[in-house]
């Protein structure tokens, strides 16, 4: 019997598409730490190379059917996650920049206030980030934030109960990891 460790990872890639789990994990075996090296390198960030690793591996699997893979696999996982921290670094930037206005705003004592759009800017911000968030843990914040159990959430999801769970916590990870500083200065010069 042929191991899926003595496939090649166009094999592996075809057997993907066709949702063969074991041929996922493999795949996830073979790369995971090289593009973590690769992702740390790039980004600095430990943590986060970690987060776009799983990122990447997840996409890799919710998009298996539409993904048109190259015969080089490497390079195109290598290319996916040099645009995500790239896109990483763009957010940092103008999340960046968002504090340094909010900053700026309070240290000239401005008496005019724009609340208001300060408010609108950071529910679209927020919006942006539970939209980029994976579409599973995305329909599970989603469903969560409409007040649902996860009870609920999973009997609608067809998922169980602690996979519900699991995936609201996840979101909810997610988004304070990358909207923790912008919340905190909002409720802090807007409270």
């Amino acid at each position: 019997m042929t191991s899926y460790s003595d496939f090649k990872d166009e094999e592996l890639t075809a057997l993907l598409k066709a949702g063969d789990v074991a041929s996922f994990s493999e795949l996830f075996k073979r790369y995971n730490r090289l593009l973590f090296v690769h992702a740390f390198r790039l980004s600095g960030d430990e943590e986060e190379a970690r987060d776009i690793v799983q990122d990447v591996f997840a996409l890799l699997w919710d998009r298996r059917e539409e993904t048109n893979f190259t015969s080089n696999f490497a390079g195109f996982l290598y290319t996916v996650i040099r645009h995500r921290v790239i896109d990483g670094i763009a957010h940092k930037k103008v999340a960046q920049k968002y504090v340094d206005s909010i900053k700026d705003f309070f240290a000239k004592g401005e008496a005019k206030t724009d609340h208001l759009l300060r408010t609108r800017e950071l529910e679209a911000i927020i919006e942006k980030e539970i939209a980029r968030l994976p579409a599973h843990l995305r329909a599970t914040f989603e469903l969560r934030r409409k007040g649902l159990s996860h009870k609920e959430i999973a009997e609608q999801l067809d998922i169980s109960e602690k996979t519900a769970r699991n995936q609201a916590s996840k979101a909810m990870k997610e988004l304070r990891t990358k909207l923790g500083i912008l919340v905190y200065l909002f409720l802090l010069f807007n409270g």
